[in-house]
């Protein structure tokens, strides 16, 4: 077998033989990254308090020059480039071809990478929220932004335990009921005693 394919590799035209060998080597590249990824995977890791680290997306640089897409970019274009030079095009067409098939998967690809970064953005909570929600004191909150207490507040229908300030003249309790007025640096929760609020 070793020697029909030494054969048939000989008796392939320069033009074929480069064809091939990018389509042979990255999608060999390929085939290696996808084993790598499944088997160590991109693992996850987030510090602190799962409840006050809130998602403030400043958005992902999509590029277009990465190793992944490099990769993926020479798959498709070897291929194509094979597929379009047996059925007889041009090596003009041929490359051509290649490398819009090459340009579109990498699109493609990012594409998708980027509307599953949407969709887990808009899965995490959004503190903003929580604005004129009403929760509960859990830590004492105290008066004149002098400290940071913590309250319990329903956001997008889940219970989280939020950091909190107040403006108020006397410190908020633990267990009275409180309303949120603003946020403050985006994660602190800027909050009133609710017995006196309007709704």
């Amino acid at each position: 077998m070793l020697l029909s394919i030494t054969d048939w590799w000989q008796h392939l035209e320069n033009f074929e033989k480069i064809l091939w060998g990018i389509a042979i080597v990255f999608s060999s590249l390929y085939l290696l990254q996808s084993v790598l990824s499944l088997s160590g995977g991109d693992a996850g890791h987030t510090g602190g308090d799962a409840d006050t680290a809130i998602d403030h997306d400043d958005g992902i640089d999509y590029q277009f020059f990465t190793v992944k897409n490099m990769i993926a970019f020479f798959t498709m274009f070897g291929w194509v480039g094979i597929a379009t030079h047996y059925s007889g095009m041009s090596k003009l067409a041929t490359i051509l071809l290649g490398l819009a098939a090459g340009t579109i998967i990498v699109v493609m690809m990012m594409l998708i990478l980027k509307n599953m970064s949407r969709l887990r953005h808009n899965g995490a909570m959004q503190i903003q929220h929580a604005i004129n929600k009403t929760g509960t004191t859990y830590l004492f909150i105290p008066a004149k932004r002098g400290g940071t207490g913590k309250v319990h507040i329903k956001v997008q229908g889940t219970l989280h335990e939020l950091p909190a300030m107040t403006d108020d003249e006397i410190e908020i309790a633990t267990g009275k009921l409180i309303r949120v007025k603003n946020i403050i640096n985006d994660r602190i929760l800027l909050v009133t005693i609710a017995d006196n609020s309007l709704f």
